[in-house]
């Protein structure tokens, strides 16, 4: 059951907020990859997939609308001190515990739909969108009393081939281009990128995904750039969604667009002064997502989200019956069967 304390607080926009202790909310000024974010009647419910702690964040933008399940998710207590508008150190003991645990639950699904790192590199196969959305669709009528229809379906990215490849299948990209013997490398590395800066099915989530190159050929100096590709991404891709690489050192920085050939992203371009001594390259799609600040989002977080849904996969793999709370997605107990052939 969902239990614990919380403090009832009022924003200075005029919102309220209801809140356990170190807990993510829609009101922080970065969006962290590992924060599941549920729209409800008036107002929103968040949870921190990698955090031990249950009880979500309310911020409620219409009080009057969410009293219709603020006794359910956290009780009668604390929907008497929204009432009151007041109220520190409310104990949490949710009405309705299986609409408390079907929400979380529906959050953890629409975030498994944006957020799952799906990598041919390091062996993490997709989620089946049909099964992931079905699920989301059955959540949503249990949680009717938080929300509507309109969240019945999860978003999803560019079209992807019904079967992904086998991870032996791929050359990866994180090796280095190929070069000519003419041709001299003045430095080169591999690296990850930044979940938030592009749309899920565009870009391998390995933090080995991303691979660069510095050359010097004929008097020019080159960087070339190459991205493993989501497993089963294929053409044509629109050129809104191709995404690009800013690669930059202290001295400047350059703009490369990439195209997708086979299974990686490639683009090279004149590179900035002073990459003969490294560059950093940040994938991204342009107008999308966050400003590549690394709160929220840097190696640290997403490598815990990795070991969370390895274990999760693991969890889905195992034959004894589990129907708690936490229990596997469909599509994770799907992709967990697959995982051998992935």
């Amino acid at each position: 059951m969902t239990t614990g304390t919380v403090r009832i607080e009022r924003a200075p926009d005029g919102v309220w907020i209801i809140t356990p202790d170190d807990a993510p909310s829609v009101l922080d000024d970065t969006a962290g990859i590992d924060v599941a974010v549920l729209e409800v009647v008036g107002g929103h419910l968040s949870w921190s997939v990698l955090a031990d702690h249950t009880v979500p964040v309310a911020v409620l933008d219409d009080v009057a609308s969410a009293q219709d399940w603020v006794w359910a998710v956290f009780g009668e207590e604390v929907a008497l001190a929204v009432a009151a508008g007041s109220g520190r150190d409310v104990t949490v003991s949710p009405a309705r515990p299986r609409v408390a645990d079907g929400a979380r639950r529906l959050a953890y699904a629409h975030w498994a739909a944006r957020w799952w790192p799906t990598s041919t590199i390091d062996a993490v196969p997709p989620l089946d969108e049909g099964l992931l959305n079905g699920e989301i669709a059955t959540l949503v009528e249990e949680c009717d009393l938080l929300v509507d229809g309109d969240d019945s379906v999860a978003a999803t990215g560019p079209a992807l081939a019904d079967r992904p490849g086998r991870a032996e299948d791929y050359a990866l990209a994180a090796g280095a281009a190929a070069t000519l013997p003419s041709t001299l490398v003045l430095a080169r590395g591999t690296t990850g990128s930044d979940w938030r800066r592009y749309p899920p099915g565009l870009v391998d989530a390995s933090e080995r995904a991303v691979s660069w190159v510095v050359v010097r050929a004929a008097g020019n100096t080159t960087v070339r750039v190459s991205v493993v590709a989501a497993p089963g991404l294929s053409e044509p891709v629109p050129e809104h969604v191709r995404p690009h690489a800013q690669v930059g050192t202290a001295s400047g920085a350059v703009d490369v667009a990439l195209q997708l050939s086979g299974d990686a992203w490639f683009g090279e371009s004149a590179a900035p002064q002073g990459s003969e001594s490294g560059v950093s390259v940040d994938v991204y799609l342009p107008g999308f997502g966050m400003d590549g600040r690394p709160d929220g989002g840097g190696s640290e977080v997403r490598e815990r989200v990795r070991a969370l849904v390895r274990r999760r996969l693991r969890r889905a793999a195992e034959t004894a019956p589990d129907d708690g709370p936490d229990s596997p997605l469909l599509a994770e107990i799907a992709a967990a069967a697959s995982d051998s052939d992935f």
